[in-house]
């Protein structure tokens, strides 16, 4: 059943910013054993910078669904997708599908392409020529609240 593997995504556009960013402590966090901090480098990070290589071409979704836990997208997290980056084999993607977004691993083979998700609950989407099938963007970034 098609529409049990269609996630909803809601599209924003990166913010014109001014770069000032936030404050950034380039000493690494320890997860492990806490370490006394000697010395604090502070800088400050803009995320736009990290994270959008591409303005005009990058983009912002919020995923609705399941289907990409295995690989580490969930319900609700946001993604940073990039229209400019050419679709690759197990290159993660957003993909316009018979009228609805969706976000999928790619496996692109000579003899097709299909849509893998990472959930064993959802089937793979092979691609025919009967779909209405755009690959939109590729995934960049995830970022999720805590």
């Amino acid at each position: 059943m098609l529409t049990k593997n269609i996630q909803k995504l809601t599209f924003f556009t990166p913010e014109k910013s001014d770069n000032s960013g936030a404050l950034f402590f380039d000493t690494g966090i320890s997860a492990g054993f806490p370490s006394p901090a000697d010395d604090f480098k502070q800088q400050r990070l803009s995320l736009d910078q990290v994270l959008v290589k591409n303005r005009l071409s990058t983009f912002f979704a919020r995923v609705s669904g399941q289907s990409m836990i295995g690989a580490g997208i969930e319900d609700n997290d946001l993604l940073v997708i990039d229209r400019s980056l050419e679709p690759e084999h197990n290159k993660i993607a957003v993909c316009f599908l018979d009228g609805e977004f969706t976000v999928k691993r790619l496996k692109v083979k000579k003899d097709g392409v299909w849509l893998q998700p990472e959930n064993p609950n959802y089937p793979i989407i092979e691609i025919t020529e009967e779909n209405d099938f755009i690959i939109w963007g590729i995934v960049t970034n995830v970022i999720k609240k805590v």
